[in-house]
């Protein structure tokens, strides 16, 4: 296993991965188990000495408007079915009570599937639950380059771009959809195992069935189109027929062939086990992805009702909380506090504003100027936030924006400007009665004004080409996306009186380049971003117009 051991940055060798197992676990299964055998076989024996009378039970409690057969109380209580259906429940439990499921393959899946749905399994007896259960758990490494292998297998034959000696770029899988376009778990669940094996390279915690699920459906939903997955990982192409096309990022194709040069020395050539040397522009593997346990929150956001209900004629309508078609709040379950802060913080950076809502304001939900389910799938699939919603919405760093007001020096009497202010987090350090703020989202507007902020609603480009306003200093961190930051920059120059000051985050691209001809100028070094789930370096510009 060394080889493997290495891929895994040395952790699959030493057990890093997996969860110790706990033999109490076992005992107190194994005692509920015989206890209810115990209970059944003493029913069975019961009923079926007295089996004419329970008849009569049955037959006259019945619903007689939908009577169903049922064979006769020799057939209803057979004991066989009885401990078959037992011993399918409690290999079950312990299944679920280990992290063993978890890292089974997908065809061992399946298989464990079919033997309880159709109960067969062995009884659950101490001499067969034991070693069976200590033997999967000792088998995790195994299964992982099971995983591997049996993703490598399950890519259709069909289909010439299926590389037969190794994993390459492109991969083909079939039928992952049924013809109602829902995916078919048999199928799917390789992308699963795919997804939770590179989960393991870049260190991340593992996608459950319900992210892939609602990637796949997305993927399904923009058909014939590329969706990014993992941070760059792994891209999805899904097509109405059922298959999926996928395409591995060359370090994940690479990774992957070593654990296939393990399995089979002699069958993977040598130029698909060496680390590919040429980095892709077109194919960028992001570090950081947001971590899966933030993307099944966002996965299970709903939408709070918006229109008041009449639940008859005579009695007054139940008002809404929201009157915001476009809103999000998280699911009832009981979430981790960090995880949802985390979540929280996304909607925010994708233009949500939170509200407190509920005659008691303990009901938290977002709103949206825009319908932002296709934002957050395509969040939920790629674990990264897209970069047309996060430049136009991202909240500045509180230590980004206590530096930058800094920069600007703001003394008394001066007449400051906030161009596309957001929620605030840099107009809320400077003075709120010298300071004008110009935002284009109505919603961010209420925050401002809430927060005892000057706001004028506009998109920033037009109001600068309209206002006959002149500002001693600036302070901005414009949309970044599409061009945009540098045609902000030229608009708020353009309101800088003599001898004003201008301070801007901008992005990383734009240091040192001569955005603004005639001015002193200086930049910081590059900052990178260190929230997960974007890749976002950027730079702070003092400007001095002479």
């Amino acid at each position: 296993m060394s080889e493997v051991a290495e891929i895994l940055y040395g952790e699959l060798s030493d057990g890093a991965f997996f969860a110790p197992a706990s033999s109490d676990l076992v005992d107190s299964l194994i005692g509920q188990y015989k206890q209810l055998r115990a209970d059944i076989e003493m029913m069975s024996g019961l009923i079926n000495t007295h089996h004419a009378s329970v008849h009569h039970f049955l037959e006259g409690n019945q619903d007689h408007d939908r009577r169903h057969y049922f064979g006769g109380v020799s057939t209803l209580f057979k004991l066989e079915g009885a401990i078959a259906s037992l011993n399918a429940t409690f290999w079950q439990k312990a299944l679920n009570m280990t992290d063993v499921y978890e890292y089974m393959p997908n065809n061992r899946r399946s298989e464990w599937n079919e033997q309880i749905r159709e109960m067969k399994t062995p009884d659950f007896e101490e001499d067969t639950v034991r070693p069976t259960i200590m033997d999967l758990l000792n088998s995790r490494q195994k299964f992982f380059s099971e995983r591997v292998d049996g993703i490598f297998r399950a890519l259709s034959g069909e289909h010439v771009t299926n590389r037969p000696e190794g994993f390459g770029k492109r991969m083909i899988l079939s039928r992952v959809f049924n013809e109602y376009g829902m995916t078919k778990h048999d199928m799917s669940g390789y992308i699963q195992d795919l997804r939770q094996v590179i989960a393991k390279f870049m260190g991340r915690d593992e996608p459950r069935w319900r992210v892939t699920d609602d990637a796949l459906q997305e993927a399904r939903r923009r058909h014939g189109e590329w969706l990014m997955l993992d941070g760059g990982a792994l891209r999805v192409r899904a097509y109405l027929k059922g298959t999926s096309h996928l395409e591995v990022h060359p370090d994940m194709a690479w990774r992957l062939n070593c654990i296939l040069a393990h399995l089979y020395p002699q069958a993977i050539p040598p130029q698909f086990r060496q680390k590919p040397k040429k980095k892709l522009k077109d194919f960028v593997l992001m570090s950081k992805p947001l971590p899966f346990a933030v993307l099944e929150v966002l996965a299970g956001l709903k939408a709070e009702r918006h229109t008041p209900i009449h639940r008859n004629r005579w009695d007054e309508p139940t008002q809404p909380l929201t009157t915001n078609p476009f809103n999000r709040r998280f699911d009832w379950r009981d979430e981790d506090k960090a995880i949802r802060g985390q979540s929280g913080t996304i909607l925010e950076i994708i233009g949500g504003v939170l509200i407190k809502a509920g005659p008691h304001k303990n009901v938290n939900i977002w709103e949206f100027d825009y319908d932002p389910a296709r934002v957050l799938s395509e969040i939920i699939a790629s674990g990264c936030i897209p970069d047309h919603q996060s430049h136009q919405f991202y909240p500045t760093p509180e230590s980004l924006a206590e530096w930058a007001v800094s920069e600007a020096d703001i003394q008394s009497g001066e007449k400051c400007l906030e161009p596309s202010a957001g929620t605030g987090n840099i107009a809320a350090l400077m003075p709120a009665d010298q300071t004008q703020c110009v935002e284009i989202s109505s919603l961010h507007c209420r925050v401002l004004e809430a927060k005892g902020l000057t706001v004028e609603q506009a998109d920033f480009i037009k109001w600068a080409d309209s206002t006959s306003s002149r500002f001693d200093k600036v302070v901005m961190n414009p949309p970044f996306s599409e061009g945009r930051a540098k045609a902000h920059i030229e608009a708020a120059a353009s309101l800088i009186k003599p001898g004003g000051r201008l301070v801007a985050i901008l992005p990383g691209s734009m240091r040192k380049k001569d955005i603004l001809p005639g001015w002193s100028c200086s930049w910081s070094g590059l900052i990178d971003n260190e929230f997960d789930g974007t890749g976002v370096s950027v730079v702070m510009l003092k400007a001095e117009r002479k």
